[in-house]
């Protein structure tokens, strides 16, 4: 059966994850202001478990009950860089299933505890491998014990990016009535820019994609591509504009959110902004960008310090 927004609604029907998607979309105004184009925040922190992650988490987790992958208590496995991980591990306690997470040992300690307290195992890995280390170990369990999990691979699975399209992407359109011109994510997975982009790129709305511009960075849950592990799901064609962002300056941006917008957002959050704002200076338009998660997992980290 293909999975369609009808499916999943109706497995969800009476619980909490009926709440995953129709997030707010807010105006930036003092950040945007006197810039030729207008940005609007779409803010993924109202999800259940807090992250644009949900939706993606809700729809690989139904796929795998869908196609028996998750027949005779058989676990979910899935390596993750923490908001992915949260997202399953709430879903996995609503619809009744294990969920162990492989996490680089560098992740924040809200976001491990925020996955614990839903129920998931963690296993933690060298943290300078980052998130590749992670995968590379989530993928030895899987090929070693094929009977015990479900490894979701959220880096490879087609339901992670259908969710964005059957979801995230007519959002957005609805949101704006039409009048949006740019779509603005940030590239981890690749499944929210692969996924809008087949919504609206058809309709006319360019798509840009956010990366860091160092291998060694600090916007966590975003890759550098050319030195990263590449999602089986990405293609560089799916957008129309590819931005190479530093941390630091992403860093400054996410303060300035809090401080003259009042959105806490998480380091990949002001790496959005700030390449919304790169477009904005150059093209007027309706600009809309995501911002990933809220600000509240990463106070334990230097941003806030």
């Amino acid at each position: 059966m293909a999975l369609t927004a009808e499916r999943v609604r109706e497995r969800v029907r009476g619980t909490i994850l009926e709440r995953v998607g129709d997030t707010p979309l807010v105006p930036l105004r003092r950040i945007a202001e006197g810039l030729p184009g207008r940005i609007w925040a779409k803010l993924e922190s109202a999800n259940p478990a807090g992250s644009v992650k949900d939706r993606a988490a809700l729809w690989m987790t139904v796929a795998a009950e869908e196609s028996g992958a998750l027949r005779g208590g058989r676990v979910v496995l899935d390596a993750t860089s923490g908001n992915t991980g949260v997202a399953l591990a709430l879903v996995g306690a609503v619809l009744g299933h294990r969920v162990e997470l492989v996490m680089p040992d560098k992740v924040s300690i809200e976001r491990k505890r925020m996955a614990a307290a839903f129920g998931a195992t963690i296993l933690l890995t060298d943290p300078l491998e980052g998130t590749d280390g992670a995968i590379r170990e989530a993928q030895r369990l899987a090929a070693e014990k094929p009977q015990r999990y479900a490894y979701v691979d959220q880096y490879s699975n087609p339901a992670n990016p259908l969710a964005h399209e059957l979801t995230t992407g007519p959002e957005v359109w609805a949101q704006t009535e039409g009048r949006v011109t740019h779509f603005v994510a940030g590239v981890g997975t690749s499944g929210t820019v692969m996924g809008v982009s087949r919504a609206l790129r058809p309709r006319g709305v360019r798509v840009v994609a956010a990366q860091p511009s160092e291998p060694f960075h600090g916007v966590e849950g975003w890759k550098h591509m050319p030195t990263a592990l590449r999602p089986a799901i990405w293609d560089e064609d799916a957008a129309d504009v590819h931005l190479m962002i530093p941390t630091e300056p992403a860093l400054d941006m996410t303060r300035r959110l809090a401080r003259e917008e009042g959105v806490f957002a998480g380091p990949s959050g002001g790496a959005a902004v700030l390449a919304a704002v790169r477009i904005a200076q150059a093209e007027p338009g309706e600009i809309v960008v995501l911002i990933a998660d809220g600000g509240e997992r990463y106070l334990s980290t230097p941003l806030w310090g």
